[in-house]
């Protein structure tokens, strides 16, 4: 899915890459391993945005091996680093866009804070939809804001994509079963959902999620459902408090991660693989509808570590 985005990777780390793990590759250009490569490594990774518990963790893998294989040479410890990298990306991940999810429609139910750049999200999803040759409805289910509502009406004229919207504080659920009767009824692909910006900390906002899930589910119990979290790079590990709070309510398949081209601290990529559990599925490049790139472990690492 999504094809026509490569190359994307590398424009939207060149900021953390000339930051912080330039500073990282340069460690190993030294001739030998001593004490202070692993201490200066964990500081740098830690103002990489890491994290504490991810950095002792990444290094412990690291030195294992490299006291397991009896390495020496600098230059092959930092491509085990990548290694160890890369390998804490990779998560197991259900593929969605294989013969498993050829039914129609498809949902994908997007959530996230306010600022994080949800609904410009879930416009450039549609944009890369449709370049696929799959038709999209876009279901405006934040009805707590009128703005909102008018916002994912604007996008949808941008990508030639149909809205499904109620009134201004009508029930979220009712528009979400009548995006998906439109969608059943005329042979659409992929009904993306924009759900309230809602602060991680209303409970009452979270339980309307699940409300919302539930009645996706009723509509078609078969119907494939995945459910993306827009998360902002560049509020680091704040970010992490967000999804968690996220992924209590809801079942979160996949992050967007957005604005990482806006920020030099990229290692935000590795906490939240490492603490999360959660595949990142897209990283945002820039502002254009065509700035979104699908996310590759290795060719992420190879980015920041060439």
């Amino acid at each position: 899915m999504f094809n026509i985005f490569k190359g994307k990777t590398e424009q939207a780390v060149k900021r953390s890459k000339e930051t912080w793990f330039s500073k990282i590759t340069r460690l190993f250009e030294r001739r030998t391993i001593e004490k202070e490569l692993w201490d200066e490594l964990e500081e740098l990774l830690i103002a990489a945005d890491v994290g504490v518990n991810t950095s002792a963790k990444l290094i412990k893998q690291v030195k294992d091996r490299v006291e397991r294989e009896r390495i020496d040479d600098p230059q092959k410890v930092r491509a085990v680093l990548k290694e160890e990298m890369i390998a804490m990306l990779k998560l197991n991940e259900i593929d969605k866009t294989g013969p498993a999810a050829a039914v129609s429609p498809r949902i994908i139910l997007v959530v996230g804070v306010n600022g994080s750049g949800k609904t410009t999200s879930i416009a450039k999803l549609a944009w890369a939809s449709k370049r696929d040759g799959k038709e999209v409805i876009l279901a405006a289910a934040d009805t707590f804001r009128a703005a909102a509502i008018e916002q994912l009406k604007w996008w949808g004229e941008q990508v030639e994509a149909e809205v499904i919207s109620h009134r201004p504080g009508a029930d979220p659920g009712a528009v979400v079963f009548d995006a998906l009767q439109a969608a059943r009824n005329r042979g659409v692909h992929i009904v993306i959902v924009d759900t309230a910006g809602r602060l991680h900390t209303k409970f009452n906002l979270m339980e309307e999620l699940k409300k919302i899930k539930r009645v996706a589910q009723r509509v078609d119990a078969s119907t494939p459902q995945e459910t993306l979290l827009v998360l902002d790079a560049t509020t680091g590990q704040n970010g992490l408090s967000q999804a968690s709070h996220f992924t209590q309510a809801v079942d979160v398949s996949g992050i967007v991660l957005t604005k990482l081209d806006g920020t030099a601290k990229g290692g935000i990529v590795l906490a939240i693989c490492d603490q999360l559990k959660i595949p990142i599925r897209f990283i945002g490049t820039g502002e254009k509808l065509d700035d979104l790139a699908p996310f590759d472990p290795q060719a992420f690492v190879e980015a920041i570590m060439s």
